[in-house]
């Protein structure tokens, strides 16, 4: 036999075995851990020390599981789908976990936690009282750090009708509870400042040369075009508005006001007065305006480009989608939506808007961001949390 063929044969040897090897393991795991009554049992932290990543996030797939649940993670789907009592309920609902469970799964997410190189989506709730350093954050998708920023509030009830994606995924988690009487105003210090940490290290790693939250930078300094790429329309406006929060502005349109309640460094005026801005600032508002102007008369004017869709998350993307419609007129049947558009000067409603009155661009970027839409929307259905 040659040479080539006993390395082949010593490969597919050792390849083998180390199959057999993780096979026995995973078989071992579920013998001990499938026979748990996960209702009635409860677990110690303990108990969780010994096992790996992947065999604690087999561990919630067996809680979950019992139920029916069906998750966007892959490794623990694939595991699910291996075990033969596993029936998949369409009509899950995190609610039919008794308090048990509950406790079950918070002890699972902390062992979890612990085992995570870097903070990821569903650790947030472990830095309720722990401030967040920047070397712990490491990378993440657009679609992560989105639900990172947000899951800091979910912990507070807060719900997100800007956002409906982002809602439902908080509904299937089995920790959220909607409160609607939720203020900004909940969120302690060290909450405030670990959402500045998430936003600050999103941005580096988009490499943004400008971000919401880094404007008090500017309020003597003058900033050029070039500094705002990368930023979409959402990003645009809440930059723009930013300039005058950081002067105290009290802002009469909902979702605006909501934002800057939520940052740290927010200290509103007493009444709705409008701020003193210096004439940097004006020139920087002016600047971001023409910018704005451009990127809207480009939706109707010219293909929309992949690196304005780039790093977008999915609520963003149907903004901008939605905005093509808007500058004909159309009435949304989505409150938020059609708030969000009412309050842009430009907008001017037409019950009789018809798809019709789309030229032909506008329906290219309208099928270019709904593509983009349908890639975000796969994306976040693997997010764990």
């Amino acid at each position: 036999m040659s040479t080539s063929k006993h390395f082949v044969f010593g490969v597919v040897f050792i390849l083998l075995a180390l199959t057999s090897k993780l096979n026995a393991q995973t078989e071992a795991f579920t013998q001990k851990w499938e026979r748990v009554n996960f209702a009635e049992y409860i677990l110690d932290l303990k108990e969780l020390e010994g096992l790996s990543l992947v065999e604690l996030k087999y561990l919630r797939g067996i809680v979950f599981g019992r139920h029916g649940r069906r998750f966007g993670e892959p490794v623990i789907q694939d595991y699910l789908n291996s075990r033969p009592w596993y029936k998949p309920n369409p009509n899950y609902n995190p609610s039919v976990l008794n308090p048990i469970e509950r406790k079950n799964m918070d002890t699972i997410k902390e062992a979890e936690w612990r085992k995570h190189p870097h903070i990821d989506p569903g650790d947030l709730r472990f830095y309720r009282d722990r401030l967040i350093k920047e070397e712990e954050l490491g990378e993440h998708t657009e679609v992560e750090w989105r639900i990172m920023r947000a899951e800091i509030e979910a912990l507070h009830g807060k719900t997100f009708d800007d956002a409906p994606w982002l809602q439902q995924f908080f509904e299937e988690r089995y920790w959220y509870k909607p409160n609607y009487d939720y203020d900004p105003s909940q969120l302690s210090e060290i909450e405030r400042r670990n959402l500045a940490m998430i936003i600050a290290a999103a941005n580096r790693q988009k490499k943004l040369v400008l971000a919401p939250g880094e404007m008090d930078k500017f309020q003597d300094k003058l900033i050029t075009e070039d500094m705002l790429k990368g930023l979409g329309l959402y990003e645009l406006r809440i930059l723009r508005n930013e300039i005058y929060a950081r002067r105290g502005r009290r802002f009469r349109t909902p979702w605006i006001e909501q934002y800057f309640y939520s940052q740290p460094w927010y200290k509103p005026l007493p009444d709705f007065r409008e701020p003193q801005l210096s004439a940097i600032e004006t020139k920087n508002i002016a600047t971001i305006v023409n910018l704005e102007n451009k990127i809207h008369e480009e939706l109707s004017a010219k293909p929309i480009s992949q690196e304005l869709l780039q790093g977008l998350f999915l609520e963003d993307a149907r903004k901008l989608r939605n905005e093509i419609y808007a500058r004909h007129g159309k009435v949304f049947k989505d409150k938020w939506l059609q708030s969000y558009f009412a309050s842009f000067k430009w907008y001017k409603p037409d019950p009789s808007f018809s798809e019709s009155a789309l030229n032909g661009i506008e329906r290219q970027n309208v099928a270019t961001i709904l593509a983009y839409e349908r890639t975000a929307e796969s994306e976040m259905s693997r997010v764990a949390a």
